[in-house]
């Protein structure tokens, strides 16, 4: 723990992430502490996803000081958890940064704020607050988050509602800084008009007199009946309305892609497709229509792009979009999946209610925020 009445000159700022969506919502963090006087940046990546984060490692031009490269196949969460948690231990022990940044809520989010605790290091957490109300949904994420507020000093919340969350929890008010969502940060910079995808399938698709679903469906809890249901459904969309268009890159999970080859392989204009870099993915966001997804980053960036979400989850821990309008929660059975997609397909009050509803996470300055905030903790240190 740092003393009162040290000065610290530069701050040592060690930000932890280890999977691609972490990797998009600190990068803007990353390059803002880079850039600022009185900082130093160093990235440590457990690489928890090997493949995915390099993609957004290369795009944002960021080099890890250190990378664990703990990814093994088949990995369980209690593996990830101890291989982060001894490789972070050494790393913390080398740099002895001032403060630690841990994004979000994966399992080496946990485990960077576990693993500074122990060393008594600062924590600051970037996207704080986000809460589901259920343990097990999404799983692992609510307890990481949840767990990872009860370690950290400083917490970045993305909306007031995330404030709200937190305070409940009895989290000083003073320790949290709205600051909008990162994302938004990521994203604003990536997305072209002028975009040109490099596989032909996608540049050949007619957006303008198509109407586009992107699909997305990855979740643990949705495998098994749930992700059935929701291909089924997409199945019975497109048989149904010849003016739509799907577009599916499949996770990677050999259990998502075997469901979704099983029930919509071969089917007329559903485009099953490997996982999209970032910058493609930003901009296929941005030409579609409209997007099923059971992600939670999707729900807070679409907005933003004024395309309507609708999420195949029977929660959701971002509130804020549904209560502005432009996400509605379907849940994950056949018949409410396809009710609802095939109404906002053929119906243009309903579509430009939801185009249209105002984004709620942000500007595009949380990256800025962050960093001012985090040079005013240490002023008084």
């Amino acid at each position: 723990m740092n003393k009162k009445g040290t000065v610290f000159n530069p701050l040592r700022i060690m930000s932890i992430f280890g999977t691609r969506p972490e990797a998009i919502k600190m990068a803007p963090v990353v390059k803002r502490l880079e850039e600022t006087d009185g900082i130093e940046s160093i990235v440590c990546v457990t690489a928890q996803h090997r493949e995915m984060l390099d993609q957004v490692l290369k795009l944002f031009n960021i080099s890890p000081q250190y990378d664990l490269n703990i990814m093994k196949s088949g990995q369980t969460l209690s593996e990830i958890t101890c291989r982060a948690l001894m490789g972070l231990e050494k790393v913390i022990k080398e740099v002895n940064p001032h403060m630690i940044l841990v994004h979000g809520d994966t399992t080496t989010t946990f485990v960077g704020a576990l693993a500074g605790f122990y060393n008594q290091i600062n924590i600051g957490h970037v996207e704080a607050g986000l809460r589901s109300g259920n343990m097990y949904s999404p799983y692992p994420e609510e307890m990481n988050r949840s767990l990872t507020g009860r370690l950290a000093n400083l917490h970045f919340a993305p909306t007031n509602g995330n404030k709200k969350n937190l305070l409940r929890e009895d989290i000083e008010k003073n320790d949290i800084i709205v600051t909008g969502n990162t994302v938004i940060d990521a994203l604003l910079g990536i997305v072209n008009e002028e975009y040109k995808f490099e596989l032909d399938i996608l540049n050949n698709i007619d957006y303008k007199n198509k109407k586009v679903i992107l699909l997305t469906s990855h979740r643990r809890e949705n495998l098994g009946k749930p992700m059935e249901n929701i291909f089924s459904a997409i199945k019975e969309i497109v048989m149904k309305n010849e003016d739509a268009e799907v577009v599916f890159p499949i996770h990677l999970n050999p259990k998502v892609r075997e469901i979704a080859f099983s029930i919509l392989e071969n089917t007329p204009r559903v485009h099953l497709i490997d996982p999209l870099d970032y910058e493609p993915f930003a901009n296929l966001m941005n030409r579609a229509y409209v997007i099923l997804t059971d992600s939670g980053g999707i729900q807070e960036e679409a907005p933003a792009l004024g395309k309507p979400v609708l999420v195949l989850r029977t929660e959701t821990e971002r509130p804020e979009a549904v209560e502005a309008g432009t996400v509605n929660i379907v849940g994950v059975e056949k018949e409410e999946i396809f009710n609802t997609t095939d109404k906002l397909l053929n119906n243009k009050e309903e579509y430009k209610k939801m185009a249209s509803a105002v984004n709620p996470y942000g500007d595009g300055k949380a990256s800025e925020r962050i960093v001012k905030a985090i040079k005013e903790y240490f002023k008084d240190k």
